[in-house]
């Protein structure tokens, strides 16, 4: 699935939908003859589905989208119980499917974190694995995110995820001297061997594709793909 990259993160608030519309408008602004794809396969409350759809002009249904939608704000297995309904994985891989054929370049937002469960068996580790996703793994700059990065990583290779990169995001406004104080760069890559790929700054206007853009093209897109 070359065509296809998984955002996912150490947590709930890591910072991945700003991660996945940063690189999404760097690739509709710098390869626009390229088609886009953007999926978040499970969502439990209003969000991504409807940000992505106000920012960009995707060649895709909301269901396309989001494959499996719940009302409740809270982990999908649960989210899906009080709807009295099941997790149909088969319907997000068959879209899945459908999206890479119809489009060059395919980001897929996860839900939570890597230990995030989708089901009552299966993570979204376990996912990422069998599904042979490429991930880049988002961690925000804050008090204890070095233990966050390492406990992700090792989550990872034991699942055998194709994780190519760390991407630090500022959650709020950090100085140069807190980024490096707080998510050190060199001791991450230092205790994980993967390497970061850029620091996203706090976007308080995370919707200005301008903006976005110009922080996605300061990610090491060499060593991404």
């Amino acid at each position: 699935m070359s065509n296809t990259l998984l955002i996912t993160g150490t947590d709930t608030e890591a910072g991945k939908t700003v991660v996945t519309t940063a690189i999404a408008a760097y690739r509709q602004k710098y390869y626009p003859q390229s088609s886009l794809g953007i999926m978040k396969p499970i969502q439990s409350g209003v969000g991504d589905r409807e940000l992505y759809q106000h920012l960009f002009a995707l060649d895709q249904s909301p269901e396309e989208t989001t494959p499996l939608y719940f009302q409740a704000p809270l982990a999908p297995p649960i989210a899906a119980a009080k709807e009295n309904r099941t997790i149909d994985l088969a319907l997000v891989w068959q879209t899945l499917l459908k999206l890479q054929k119809r489009h060059d370049f395919v980001l897929v937002e996860s839900l939570g974190g890597l230990g995030s469960p989708i089901t009552y068996e299966l993570t979204v580790a376990d996912l990422a694995g069998e599904w042979r996703l490429p991930t880049v793994l988002v961690v925000p700059v804050r008090l204890g995110a070095i233990a966050q990065a390492v406990a992700n990583v090792a989550l990872a290779r034991q699942t055998k995820i194709d994780l190519r990169g760390i991407i630090l995001n500022c959650t709020q406004p950090c100085t140069e001297e807190e980024i490096t104080d707080l998510t050190p760069p060199d001791l991450i890559e230092s205790f994980t061997h993967i390497p970061i790929l850029g620091c996203l700054p706090y976007l308080e206007a995370s919707t200005n594709l301008e903006q976005l853009a110009q922080v996605g093209s300061n990610l090491d897109w060499e060593i991404l793909f």
